[in-house]
């Protein structure tokens, strides 16, 4: 049977960049979507640490997805760190973080990292993320971060070419890094535009977390 990889969604501009690449790197799998849009609404309203109120709502989300039959969960959002953790612990299945398989390909490229990111609540959980997961790896790296302000505004609007073109002008900041990662799976979509910008590899986290997913459960499958 194939198996069911649940993705949990806080936005809906972040659902198109992973099917697709689901479709391209691994189209045998069944995806099944949840989407709680209040999720990210009500993030961006406690810019600060997320509080255990939204913890606790975030794990009901993932334990509904558990439920639902998965083999795995794959979360889409990247403002809920501390959110994933808890329900990493609560669930007896796959859960992978949005960035993780990205952080990998990052610090295999060198020690100076950029990222370019568009939701601002979501930067200081994906720093510590990085940080903590460049702890883990052994390996000496630095991140510094752009937030480009106004272009998720502009994507949920609908206008993806000025989206790309917001985030594609402000890349040229980090051209003196190893790697740049296109911190969401919203902002994969200007990859083509930010590679145009700049002569340093553009990492996004889609394709990097269909691959991760897929060695996790078929790992798991095989022991």
């Amino acid at each position: 049977m194939a198996p069911r990889i649940v993705l949990l969604h806080a936005t809906p501009v972040a659902m198109a960049p992973i099917q697709a690449a689901f479709a391209e790197n691994w189209p045998e799998a069944e995806t099944v979507n949840l989407l709680d849009d209040g999720l990210s609404l009500d993030r961006a309203k406690e810019p600060g640490e997320i509080s255990e109120g939204m913890i606790d709502r975030f794990v009901r989300f993932g334990r509904y997805g558990h439920d639902m039959g998965a083999d795995g969960i794959l979360i889409t959002c990247s403002a809920f760190g501390p959110a994933i953790d808890r329900l990493i612990e609560t669930v007896p299945i796959p859960v992978l973080k949005p960035n993780e398989a990205m952080f990998r390909a990052a610090i295999a490229q060198g020690q100076r990292i950029g990222m370019l990111a568009t939701f601002g609540p979501s930067v200081g959980t994906m720093t510590d993320e990085f940080e903590e997961f460049v702890g883990q790896a052994d390996r000496p790296a630095t991140l510094r971060t752009v937030l480009v302000d106004d272009a998720m505004a502009r994507l949920r609007s609908g206008d993806a070419e000025t989206h790309n073109r917001l985030i594609a002008e402000r890349a040229p900041e980090l051209a003196d890094c190893d790697a740049i990662m296109l911190a969401h799976f919203s902002t994969s979509r200007a990859a083509e535009a930010v590679r145009k910008a700049v002569n340093v590899p553009v990492l996004t986290a889609p394709h990097a977390a269909v691959d991760r997913m897929r060695a996790m459960i078929e790992t798991g499958r095989s022991a």
